[in-house]
């Protein structure tokens, strides 16, 4: 098992990791599955759009792109977040202390096999993230390590 957090242009979101690792892993089994290697990497909007350009051929600015590598019940992926977007997002959706993980637990969800293409399955995707969201693993933790946001 392999939960990995790296950063690219952007600095890395003050988060207890080991709790974010332990709390993926819960959610994952839940879903009676195993994590393989899953690498989250922070970026800032403009990394992010230029991926989004070139792997999907979108140009737009999106919080989050998951490649998902998932093999038969060993979950496993590459996940990239835009800090920025997540900000920006928090504003209008929840908190900065909430959307990151959020955010986090919709690229691992996508990997557990849930979609979010049409209106149904967005709202399947929100419900799970909501339980997730409220998983005595997450609730009962104080997920940044000081009171600087993101």
């Amino acid at each position: 098992m392999s939960i990995e957090f790296f950063c690219e242009d952007v600095e890395k979101p003050r988060v207890k990791y080991i709790a974010l690792r332990k709390w993926i892993k819960d959610v994952v089994e839940e879903h009676k599955k195993t994590v393989g290697k899953i690498s989250f990497v922070f970026c800032s909007d403009e990394h992010l759009l230029k991926m989004n350009n070139e792997y999907l051929k979108h140009d737009y600015y999106t919080d989050v792109l998951t490649f998902d590598n998932t093999e038969d019940d060993k979950i496993s992926g590459e996940v990239y977040i835009s800090v920025d977007r997540v900000a920006e997002n928090a504003k209008t959706y929840s908190t900065e202390d909430t959307e990151i993980f959020r955010v986090v637990i919709h690229s691992v969800l996508h990997m557990l096999g849930y979609d979010d293409t049409t209106p149904e399955s967005q709202e399947q995707m929100r419900a799970a993230e909501d339980k997730c969201l409220a998983m005595p693993g997450f609730k009962n933790c104080k997920w940044l390590k000081d009171s600087k946001q993101l």
